[in-house]
Parts: structure tokens; C-alpha cells; sequence
């Protein structure tokens, strides 16, 4: 003979409110997404018109182009 889990009636369960998935945490696996920008990050949001060329150059090299578009300009700039 087995010792089985009580039954629960689900209409007893707590509301979940918009409060409540606000400090849920976004997770893929085990792994918890975070949004936005890091804390202390100084970058900022900002529109530019790339030649196409250069735009596909920095692609090509698969994700992080915008970093390497970051790095090149820094570069350029004399900022490293």
C-alpha cells in the first residue's frame, strides 16, 4: 500500500498578479536571462547610417558585430 499526495483543489491556488511575474526571473534551462543594459555600463543607445558594405563586413563574423563596430570606432577614435 502506497501513501499518495492529498488531493488539492486548484481553485484554491493564490492569484498570480502583475506583481507577482514582475519579480519573476526569465529562464532558458538553468541559465536566467537577464534584460537591458549591465549596471555601470556607460553606452548608450544610438541610431547610424552604415555604408552596406561595411555593415556586412562586421556581420560576417557572426554575433557581437556591434561590439566590433564599437571596438573599430574606439580604435579609430584613439580611445584604446
Amino acid at each position: 500500500m502506497s501513501i499518495s499526495e492529498p488531493w488539492v483543489d486548484p481553485d484554491d491556488a493564490p492569484e498570480l498578479g502583475a506583481d507577482w511575474f514582475a519579480k519573476a526571473a526569465l529562464k532558458d534551462g538553468d541559465k536566467v536571462i537577464r534584460r537591458g543594459r549591465p549596471v555601470g555600463s556607460d553606452k548608450v543607445h544610438a541610431t547610424i547610417r552604415l555604408d552596406k558594405a561595411v555593415l556586412d563586413h562586421f556581420k560576417a563574423d557572426g554575433p557581437g558585430w556591434q561590439t566590433r563596430v564599437n571596438a573599430a570606432l574606439r580604435k579609430v577614435a584613439g580611445l584604446v
